[in-house]
């Protein structure tokens, strides 16, 4: 096992204008699981690929442990890849195709069976050892690529997309095998993937790239609470983020039919002529169905966070079962359209509106996030307390 560290790190494809992974600086832990994260083409396969030695690196570069590999050939860096395709030989058992990398490096057959029976007993494969691939099903496929990566008990395990090609079912069930299996085995793992919801359920920490450059790596709880920029506080979480460009005046932005007050001044170079508001939809209460509990003293809220009410005209609900997301734009009390942008709101599964019902929703001030506009879309101010935080 080894820690892994990119410095600087830079791909370039030829004839390519910009980089496909643009000055990367990345450190690994040691028996760590990373998730790299973003939406096609931002990187994240050709960054596990430069990691393997399958790509060249133009600029910088990478170690595993403390032995810099940039120039290595893969053989000699001690990695085990995962991919997407299972990459089976279909005329092998699955012992056979398990197996057959130690049987290239020579190993004794005793050797070597010792470990496929090993892993093969961490991954339930052991009654299919004798089967061909064809005889098992998609799920089994994958723990048999994932088997033989194990048995050659590499320093770090490198996985593509490895469930992409899995129904949503099987997927949810082997996401969870993979990362119990990663914390059993204590391997450094750099795991790749397009789907957010398997970054935040699998990684120890998740790295977020676009257009191949690193926008924020930090903890799923830290992404989802505290994020860097517009775009990953929009591509993480799902639904994702409702993000509002409002017009300031005065140091309050106008979010449909509301004010509220901005947290500080704007920082310097930034154009505070507007900003992008973000809220979750899964925070936003219905103002008909807030528990907004009386004092007997004095009547007033007792509630400590202030709430924002705007008003949405509803075009579309969606109905999951266990929960229901209303989707709409922002009119006034009396239905009147401002603007074209569009947001979603977490709904009462039991109780969900109709289309055309104006809805009153409360945004409590925990639940805003505020963005510069533009390109960099950077956070402005950081407005979520933490859970166990002092207030």
């Amino acid at each position: 096992m080894a820690s892994v560290t990119f410095d600087c790190a830079t791909c370039i494809y030829p004839d390519a204008i910009e980089p496909s992974v643009d000055s990367l600086d990345l450190h690994i832990a040691d028996g760590e699981f990373l998730v790299l994260v973003g939406p096609s083409g931002c990187g994240k396969s050709t960054t596990l690929r430069m990691l393997a030695g399958l790509e060249f690196v133009d600029s910088g570069r990478i170690f595993i442990g403390d032995e810099d590999v940039t120039m290595m050939d893969p053989k000699d860096r001690d990695i085990a890849m995962v991919f997407q395709n299972y990459a089976l030989y279909p005329h092998m058992t699955v012992a056979e195709n398990m197996g057959f990398a130690l049987k290239l490096a020579k190993k004794d057959k005793a050797e070597i069976r010792q470990r496929v029976e090993e892993a093969a007993a961490l991954l339930d494969l052991t009654e299919y050892l004798d089967r061909k691939p064809k005889a098992l099903s998609g799920g089994q496929r994958q723990r048999v690529a994932m088997g033989r990566a194990i048995v050659r008990k590499p320093r770090v395990f490198l996985m593509d997309e490895p469930l992409s090609n899995l129904d949503a079912r099987l997927r949810v069930q082997t996401r969870a095998q993979i990362a119990e299996l990663q914390r059993n085995l204590g391997v450094t793992t750099v795991y790749v993937t397009h789907d957010q919801v398997e970054a935040m359920t699998m990684g120890d920490r998740v790295a977020v790239l676009k257009d191949g450059v690193l926008q924020q790596v930090d903890t799923p709880r830290r992404l989802y609470d505290h994020p860097a920029n517009a775009f990953v506080a929009g591509f993480i979480g799902s639904p994702a983020m409702n993000i509002i460009s409002a017009p300031v005046v005065d140091g309050v932005a106008q979010l449909g039919d509301t004010q509220i007050p901005l947290p500080g001044e704007f920082p310097a170079g930034v154009d505070g002529s507007s900003v992008q508001v973000g809220f979750r939809p899964e925070r936003v209460t219905r103002a008909d169905k807030a528990d907004h509990a009386l004092t007997p003293e004095d009547g007033t809220e007792s509630r400590a966070l202030r709430e924002y009410p705007v008003h949405l005209l509803v075009d579309l609900v969606e109905e999951l079962g266990s929960e229901a997301f209303a989707h709409g734009h922002f009119v006034t009390a009396q239905g009147e359209p401002i603007g074209e942008q569009r947001i979603t709101t977490k709904v009462e599964w039991q109780d969900p509106p109709a289309r055309g019902d104006i809805l009153q929703v409360l945004i409590s001030e925990d639940n805003l996030h505020f963005f510069s506009t533009g390109d960099e879309g950077r956070a402005l101010w950081d407005t979520v307390v933490e859970e166990g935080a002092a207030s």
